[in-house]
């Protein structure tokens, strides 16, 4: 059985109200001429949809299918500017309302995009959407699977380490299978197999960043994140959640339900090594200067390898040194321990060391843990004055990790703004 069937993307900019109604009425004509069709309404881009599907139907004597791709972005794209957001979500309301509408005419509508609004603010009357976003039975949708990779993609991938693979572009996961970003692997491929940030690089909002910076979020709790349903399930305009963004554009996956009392939520983590790496790396570029950032981190991977714990210090030093003194303006961030743990981890995450914030042991958290060259690093802070070190010898945080183990006790000075004592022990 065929259908007719329109097509509706929104992948050009729109900016504002005017340029969506003109962009509307493009996607319109372009769907009359390939149809066959003429619409009357030359004015109003919402009744013109309204008549489009009626006399597809008439026309071919068959039901409507309607096909919308990124039906989000126009929002998305001025989500800088929420009031002339706002204003956008409006118009694509309206314009969706014809949907439901015009039902009887329809067989089968399908629309994609990044965020999920809330039916009552984008689909308000469109109730017989049913979201697939979170349904095992279309986990696999979004991208590739193992079994994917090794069949369709065996023939470019010989000779690589797949291992290396899995760990920098698998990790999303929608209920179904572990599955890979599809932008990854093609430019993977297409870029001699070269393993780079293919897919953040196609940018990161400044607005998120803002954000973050903005309510001072402590940047180590958004990997392992424990979140309810409603969280992540509903995206606002006008009371911007972090954790649902993060969730929604593609930083943050699934890594298990929780069971709750009232019914379950998620773990939330960070899907593989790029956008570890990439993310940590845009926040920390965001508090520093971009020119010392490079070096920094490569001469804290090197030590790290090499085991020379004790030439970390001035590392370190120079990397508080390099925070943008904006970063202080109208707050007092340099008084909590905090702010220094999420500029520590923001740095190592941004490295691809295996990391974990407030690791938890028998006796209590490490603040963190870091893994590299064969060797365990265990950090303790302290702000103004304490005995870290003497913490995790008390504790014993490190009987829970075998090998060559190090105990790093770091005291910060707010005042300098920077580390006032570094101690080091090796275990």
């Amino acid at each position: 059985m065929k259908y007719p069937v329109i097509q509706i993307s929104f992948s050009g900019g729109i900016d504002c109200r005017e340029t969506l109604r003109k962009n509307l009425f493009y996607i319109l004509n372009d769907n009359q001429e390939r149809l066959d069709i003429t619409c009357v309404e030359k004015e109003d881009p919402n009744q013109c949809f309204a008549e489009l599907i009626k006399k597809a139907s008439q026309r071919y004597h068959q039901k409507v299918v309607i096909l919308i791709d990124e039906y989000d972005k126009p929002i998305l794209d001025n989500i800088e500017n929420i009031p002339e957001a706002l204003l956008i979500r409006d118009g694509l309301r309206n314009f969706y309302t014809k949907i439901k509408d015009n039902d009887r005419y329809l067989r089968f509508a399908f629309l994609t995009g990044v965020s999920k609004f809330a039916k009552v603010s984008l689909f308000s009357g469109l109730n017989n959407l049913e979201d697939i976003s979170l349904n095992p039975d279309y986990g696999n949708v979004c991208g590739y699977t193992q079994r994917d990779l090794e069949a369709t993609f065996a023939l470019y991938l010989e000779g690589v380490d797949m291992e290396q693979v899995k760990r920098w572009y698998n990790g999303y996961n929608f209920l179904g299978d572990s599955v890979y970003n599809l932008y990854d692997i093609l430019l993977f491929i297409r870029n001699q197999r070269m393993f780079k940030n293919y897919w953040f690089e196609t940018g990161t909002p400044k607005f998120l960043i803002e954000l973050i910076k903005k309510n001072s979020y402590f940047i180590p709790r958004f990997n392992g994140l424990q979140v309810n349903e409603s969280l992540i399930n509903s995206f606002d305009l006008e009371n911007l959640n972090l954790e649902t963004i993060l969730f929604q554009t593609g930083y943050l996956t699934i890594k298990r339900l929780i069971p709750l009392d009232m019914g379950f939520g998620y773990e939330l983590v960070f899907p593989n090594k790029e956008v570890q790496m990439s993310f940590n790396d845009y926040i920390l570029q965001s508090m520093t200067s971009v020119a010392e950032n490079e070096p920094i981190r490569r001469d804290l991977l090197a030590f790290m390898k090499s085991g020379d714990v004790a030439s970390m210090e001035p590392v370190i030093k120079r990397l508080f040194a390099s925070i943008a003194y904006n970063t202080y303006t109208n707050n007092d961030i340099e008084r909590y321990e905090g702010f220094y743990a999420s500029v520590l981890y923001a740095c190592f995450a941004s490295i691809g060391v295996d990391i974990i914030a407030e690791d938890v042991s028998n006796k209590g958290r490490i603040d963190l843990t870091l893994k590299a060259g064969g060797r365990t690093f265990l950090f303790e802070f302290k702000v103004s004055d304490g005995e870290p070190l003497e913490q995790i010898r008390k504790m014993k945080y490190y009987e829970k990790y075998a090998g060559e183990r190090y105990l790093i006790g770091i005291v910060f000075d707010p005042k300098a703004r920077n580390v006032s004592r570094f101690e080091v022990e090796r275990v």
